[in-house]
């Protein structure tokens, strides 16, 4: 005897999720929807209220959350996860996950597996996407772009993409295949004419055009990483780095003998400690003002300098904490 479901058959294909930010008149923030199926997995905890919004302000009146999980934690060889991302006017929304994103081994090099995000932000939309780093194991392949689509000058980003060795407690050091990470920032004038503001890269293979291990070509780093911030949400945070790259100590740098001892201003104490703490952790970073986007790079000896690094930075400014909430910050602790 044959059965037959009441059910409609679902068209939703596997590995493809979808998040709609929205708001429900006449100002308050809603997940339309949250939609997603296997190996990918999305949780929303409820939404919280910006710990400094005043009263008459503009500011969204929530902030919401979504969990970016894997079935199993990690990805598989030969997975495909296609994640789209909608964001209204006056909607922010805080993107994480519950620990490092594994790249399991593949069988076979040319098995490669992928990861898709695209995402649109309307004007006077803010996305803060601070993930745990990638964490691919040996003998791996993997592939990920996040293409972000905006909306003039006033959609608002702040996007971390960084990456790690391996398991350096099994003794991995950068012993994959391949790893590929794309970025890309779009925005459409009134007809609709598509054009690209932003593209960063990263491509690591195993020989390279050198024929050196991978591992040898890393100069020792653990960790390469890229943060990507624009719009006016991000507008302090993005000075901030600018104004601490261009006081780093510079190569060349002479102490001409005034041995009298300034006294150091709370800010500056904290930037002589972080800066220790950064020689300590064996960190480098650089910070560029691009196309009206700051892109900061890093690379560490191990996991945990990056990490306090980008903690340190973002904590120490504060507009991150007070617009979204400390939630927003989960992956440096």
């Amino acid at each position: 005897m044959s059965f037959t479901s009441p059910f409609a058959a679902s068209t939703a294909k596997a590995g493809y999720g979808t998040i709609e930010l929205a708001v429900l008149p006449p100002d308050t923030p809603v997940l339309r929807n949250v939609s997603y199926q296997y190996p990918l997995k999305l949780v929303a905890p409820d939404p919280l209220p910006p710990p400094e919004r005043k009263p008459n302000s503009n500011a969204p009146r929530l902030v919401h959350t979504v969990f970016l999980l894997t079935y199993g934690g990690g990805i598989v060889a030969g997975d495909a996860i296609n994640l789209s991302v909608s964001l209204e006017d006056r909607t922010r929304l805080v993107l994480l996950t519950q620990g490092s994103t594994k790249i399991f081994k593949t069988p076979d090099p040319i098995l490669i597996s992928r990861q898709h995000m695209e995402v649109k932000l309307a004007a006077g939309a803010a996305l803060v996407y601070l993930p745990d780093p990638v964490q691919p194991f040996a003998q791996t392949a993997f592939s990920q772009s996040q293409i972000y689509h905006v909306d003039g000058e006033q959609s608002s980003l702040c996007a971390c993409d960084w990456v790690t060795s391996g398991r350096s407690a099994r003794g991995e050091n950068w012993d994959i295949h391949e790893y590929k990470s794309r970025n890309e920032v779009w925005t459409s004038d009134q007809a609709g004419k598509k054009r690209l503001l932003l593209r960063d890269n990263l491509i690591l293979d195993k020989h390279g055009r050198t024929g050196m291990q991978l591992s040898e070509r890393m100069d020792g780093y653990s960790v390469f990483g890229t943060l990507i911030l624009r719009g006016p949400v991000f507008a302090s945070l993005a000075q901030y780095f600018m104004d601490e790259f261009e006081a780093l100590p510079r190569i060349g740098g002479r102490d001409w003998g005034d041995s009298a001892q300034l006294e150091l201003s709370p800010k500056e104490q904290r930037r002589v400690q972080r800066q220790a703490r950064e020689k300590t952790d064996g960190l480098d970073w650089s910070a560029a003002n691009v196309r009206g986007f700051v892109l900061v790079k890093f690379a560490s000896r191990e996991v945990e300098g990056s990490r306090n690094f980008l903690r340190d930075m973002i904590t120490d400014e504060g507009s991150v904490a007070a617009s979204f909430g400390e939630r927003a910050l989960l992956c440096l602790k």
